[in-house]
């Protein structure tokens, strides 16, 4: 049974990862079957990382999910890294979730589109046409959500995507998960969906396991509500819940 505590207008479970993992994906498929119910089809956006290995596991085994009345989206992508890259998100979404599950579509940032602006503002348009039914995300160690980092992130942002310029910190965890061999090899910008589009979504699932993950997830919810920590805005989402496992809760007040 999962420990539930609340943060502001912001609703945190904690739990082993194992029964982290699957209460996310329950509240998922949840939300998606409630959308179908409604409207006849859902719009979901995804996060990757090493940190949500544990939730699509359990995620693609949900039963009763109607998933071919789901379109998919996912949150970004480097500047520049062919599909067929090993750290490429699409790669990583097309492995993980197109492979196992028949979506009716699922929509890719081609991170290595000519003009990275124009790729944005399609994606963008594509968002716009489809509002998002659910989001599943996670928290970087630098506190990003997708690579909304401290430098770029804008909680009023104009834009739903945009290019932006990954910060050290954020570059540095790709080579720390094995992702890169070396600082230099990770790209220096990526393609994100931005942080008010993130949290439009009717329901917003955040999903944080691991203890490299503590420092963050105890900014986000202990400090104030700033860009310098982005997941910090979470504190004010009534449509969300946070998801974390033993280790990544570590640094709460008990």
């Amino acid at each position: 049974m999962s420990t539930v505590l609340e943060f502001e207008a912001l609703t945190v479970h904690v739990d082993d990862i194992d029964e982290m993992a699957r209460d996310a994906a329950v509240e998922a498929a949840d939300a998606i079957r409630a959308a179908i119910v409604d409207r006849g089809e859902a719009n979901v956006m995804l996060a990757t990382g090493n940190s949500q290995l544990a939730f699509l596991v359990e995620l693609v085994q949900m039963p009763d999910v109607e998933w071919e009345r789901v379109r998919a989206f996912h949150m970004d992508e480097y500047v520049g890294l062919s599909a067929s890259h090993s750290a490429s998100f699409r790669r990583y979404m097309r492995e993980r979730v197109a492979a196992h599950l028949p979506v009716m579509e699922f929509h890719y940032i081609e991170g290595d589109a000519p003009d990275p602006e124009a790729e944005a503002a399609r994606y963008a348009a594509l968002l716009r046409e489809n509002p998002l039914d659910l989001t599943c995300a996670g928290i970087g160690e630098n506190g990003h959500l997708a690579f909304n980092d401290p430098p770029v992130a804008d909680f009023d942002d104009p834009l739903d995507v945009k290019v932006v310029a990954l910060d050290e910190a954020s570059r540095r965890q790709q080579v720390d998960e094995g992702h890169f061999a070396t600082l230099d090899e990770v790209p220096t910008h990526a393609v994100t969906v931005t942080i008010p589009a993130l949290l439009l979504a009717e329901r917003v699932l955040v999903i944080v396991p691991e203890l490299r993950k503590a420092r963050a997830v105890r900014e986000a919810l202990y400090g104030p509500i700033s860009t310098a920590c982005p997941a910090s805005i979470l504190r004010r989402q009534e449509n969300a819940i946070l998801f974390l496992d033993l280790e990544s809760s570590t640094l709460l007040d008990s």
